[in-house]
């Protein structure tokens, strides 16, 4: 890619469609923890949210921009 002048950077993976609070109900390691801790649950999952929901847009970022290698 680079030799091409594109960026490097490509996403293999799309945005994700489901919140994640859907994800981690279906998963015990995370809906164990809502029924032990459900404050700390609930404010676990609106952090990992916000930490998912920014990362990606980071990497989206960085996969559109424009690439050329300075010689």
């Amino acid at each position: 890619m680079k030799e091409q002048g594109k960026n490097p950077l490509q996403l293999d993976s799309k945005q994700p469609k489901i919140p994640l609070k859907d994800f981690t109900e279906t998963e015990v390691r995370f809906s164990s923890l809502s029924r032990s801790a459900p404050e700390d649950a609930e404010r676990f999952l609106q952090q990992a949210q916000e930490n998912v929901t920014k990362r990606y847009r980071h990497y989206k970022q960085l996969a559109d921009l424009s690439f050329t290698e300075e010689k």
